[in-house]
Order: C-alpha cells, then structure tokens, then sequence
C-alpha cells in the first residue's frame, strides 16, 4: 500500500508521525511519499522538500511568499497525480492541503483522507459542504466533530486528541520543581502569555496588573513563567515591569526533551493558571491544573470574530465537557482586575473545574488507544 502524506507545521508533523507509526504497527506492506518534517522522517518518510517552506502564518507572512507556495501546491498535487498512490492524506494546514486536494481530485480518483476537522462549529460552518467536494474521510479530534462533518458528505471517525497521548509529570516532578526554585508550599500561578511575539506584546502588561489583586489577597503566591524560546527575551522584558519577581523558565540552550519536562513539571506543581487562549486550556487540563483564559485583540477584529461566531466560548476544556466552568475574559473584557478576581475565585473553589478538566480528558480519549493508531484503523478501514 502507498500513501502520500502531507503535514505543513510541527503539530501536523506530530500527528502525522504518529499516524504514520500506527500504520506500521497494522501493515508491513505500507510505503510513504509527501512532505514532512522531523516526526515525520523518522518513521521513514523522504520529505519531497522541507516542511519549513509550508509554516507561514498570516497575511503579512504569506503574500511575500504566495507565489513559491502556489507553486509548492502544483508541485505537490502533479506528484500525486503522477504516483497515483492508494490514498492521499493530508493534515490540517487547510490553505495548502486542500488546494493539493483539489488539484488531485480534478485529475485522478485518488481518495483523500484529511487529519484535523475544520472548526466548523465554531464558525462558517459551510467549510464543511465545500471541503466534502475533495474530501472523502476525516480524522477529527473531538468527538463532538463527526455528525458536522458527515452532514457536509463526507465521512469521520473521532480518533482521540494528541493531547491524550503527551507524557505528564508525576507528583515527585512536581515536588522536585517547587524544591529546586525554592517554592517549598507556596501557592503557585502559572502564567502563559503566548507563544508568538505579537500574543506577548498585548497581553504581558495586562497579564501583569492581573497578579496584581491576587497578591493583595494571598502575599505568598509565587509566580512562575514557562516562555516559548521564539520569545523568552521578549517575555524577559515584559516581566520586568510585573508587581511581582516571577520565575520564567527559559528554554534556550536546553535540549527540547529538558525544556519539556520542565514545562511539565510547572504545569504540575501549579494551583492556578492565568493562560492565553488556545490549546494550552487542553495541556492544562491534562495536568488538572484549574485555569483562567484571556485574549485581548484589535477591536474590529473581536467585534467581526463575535458576529461570526457560533459558539459562546472559546475555551475548548467548556465545550468538551459542555461546561462553562473556565471563565475567560476576551476583547474588551480581557481586564486586569477581573482577572485577578477570577484567579481568586478559582483558587479559593477549584473542584468544579476539576471535574470538568477530567470529563474533558476522558472525552478526549484518555486511557484508551493512542490516538495515532485509532487514526490508522480508521484510514485502513476507509481504504
């Protein structure tokens, strides 16, 4: 069996790797083709050029670079087309692996798999009509997804969120990381500014203020500050200005397993978390650490995502386990003394989102089959 594979970021790279080992471990008869990035290559696969050519976020980002990744897709869809492979799977990255879908369903019968639903229960939910027009089955990562995708024509099986599969600290860990920053029993608040410079940029400051009420009411809290490396000096220079001397753990000049399990073991050893909005709500939960989202944007832009929004949260631990226990505070409401009162609430009552981080967990495929290897079942089964 040939299969052409095509991930366009390092979290595409992930699952795909992990697909591509599930693959494996079912048929020794299995050949791969695509692109691809370090998970990828090690389970065998010759990336066709680097995946680093595809991770372009933004308007600013790709109109420099639009035509090359025009031609990147062409390219890419008339080795598709001349191989003819058993099946081609693409992962998430919709602007490119759907354009290659296109380009190969125009000119071939060769059925297409995508990995990662498109967040249509979110907003514009027509995506899901238009993409069954080159799609033929979707791995979704929430179990929720599959009626939307399948109401579009095509179909989906929930195969489990990566999340799941992610090594956690053990209680020690965490010990061993609240002894080696001198913490000893302290309360400890997690803070997650973003991982891009434009996230750290808008919501340090105002991350900031919000400690601010906390320390009034708890003078012992210890703060601690897990920086991406793409911006830990930027984090470093925020913080500067905090009401508090916070730990920031900086991954540069770590290897990238050390810089993990520190993180980890932050992530366990913390009682609260004042995080960006995103998927880290979902690393979070794994950890059962309660939590705190905020997200501050331009305006126009939190006025245009609210008219268009289907959902009234965007915390994805609430929509999981159908809760609304994780309070967030976006746009204009992304203030710091309301913050601050809602990390005092969480600390002070934190079992209701406990309960809700482990419903969330279980939802998501906890203790049961790697979600790499559901997502080969369910291609094998669709082939």
């Amino acid at each position: 069996m040939r299969i052409f594979i095509i991930a366009g970021e390092p979290s595409g790279d992930k699952l795909g790797g992990a697909l591509m080992a599930g693959l494996k471990s079912l048929r020794d008869d299995i050949t791969f083709d695509g692109i691809g990035g370090p998970d990828m290559r090690a389970e065998g696969l010759i990336s066709r050029f680097p995946m680093s050519e595809l991770s372009v976020m933004g308007i600013a980002e790709i109109l420099p670079k639009y035509r090359a990744l025009m031609a990147r897709i062409n390219e890419t869809a008339a080795a598709v087309v001349e191989t003819q492979p058993d099946l081609l799977v693409t992962i998430d990255s919709p602007d490119f692996s759907l354009r290659v879908a296109r380009r190969v369903k125009a000119s071939s019968s060769v059925r297409t798999v995508h990995y990662v639903a498109p967040t249509v229960w979110a907003w514009r939910p027509r995506r899901a009509e238009k993409m069954a027009k080159v799609i033929d089955h979707v791995l979704a990562l929430f179990p929720f997804e599959p009626p939307l995708m399948t109401v579009g024509g095509m179909t989906c099986d929930f195969v489990g969120h990566p999340v799941v599969a992610e090594p956690l600290a053990a209680a020690e860990q965490a010990q061993g990381f609240r002894a080696s920053h001198g913490i000893g029993t302290a309360p400890v608040l997690l803070v997650l500014p973003g991982s891009r410079r434009g996230e750290v940029a808008r919501l340090a400051e105002i991350f900031g203020q919000s400690i601010a009420p906390v320390l009034a009411e708890v003078p012992a809290l210890k703060v601690v500050v897990p920086a991406a490396a793409p911006v830990a000096d930027l984090v470093l220079e925020q913080v500067a200005g905090w009401p508090v001397v916070p730990i920031v753990l900086d991954p540069r000049g770590m290897t990238l397993e050390a810089a993990a399990e520190l993180k980890r073991a932050a992530f366990k050893a913390a009682d609260v978390a004042l995080a960006a909005s995103g998927t880290v709500s979902l690393e979070l939960a794994a950890a059962r650490t309660p939590m705190v989202i905020a997200y501050n944007m331009n305006w126009l832009t939190f006025r245009l995502i609210r008219a268009m929004a289907l959902v009234d949260t965007v915390t994805l631990v609430n929509l999981v386990s159908e809760t609304r226990v994780v309070p967030e505070f976006l746009g204009p409401d992304c203030q710091p003394h309301a913050i601050g009162q809602a990390l005092l609430d969480v600390l002070a009552a934190p079992a209701a989102q406990q309960e809700a981080m482990a419903l969330t967990m279980e939802r998501l495929g906890e203790g049961e089959e790697a979600p790499g290897l559901r997502a080969a079942r369910s291609v094998l089964a669709r082939v």
